[in-house]
């Protein structure tokens, strides 16, 4: 719902080194929530993490072990998955004029 509200629109510089995405939103009302008067309005950030199955490796505690450099997901990857499974669009900052 948060890539909906941003029309499946994103910065190239929204994409990290690793594969990884976010992108905020202004409005959580854009998201379909119902407005709160006590709360107000407030906005969000979305953090998207990519890796490919065995990622657990890393991170497990009994006989950790090491992901290969071409077993982690670059920034390329990541595009292009996002393009292929949302068929998003992805901007380069510097061509978009702020009027």
């Amino acid at each position: 719902r948060g890539l909906k509200v941003k029309e499946y629109e994103l910065f190239q510089q929204n994409f990290s080194e690793n594969g990884n995405f976010g992108f905020g939103i202004n409005e959580h009302i854009d998201l379909g929530i119902k407005y709160d008067p006590s709360t107000g309005i407030y906005g969000m950030d979305f953090y998207v993490v990519l890796e490919r199955p065995g990622g657990r490796v890393n991170k497990r505690k009994r006989c950790p072990g090491r992901i290969s450099k071409n077993h982690k997901i670059t920034k390329r990857e990541a595009i292009n998955w996002f393009i292929k499974k949302f068929d998003g669009i992805v901007l380069d900052k510097r061509l978009v004029k702020n009027d």
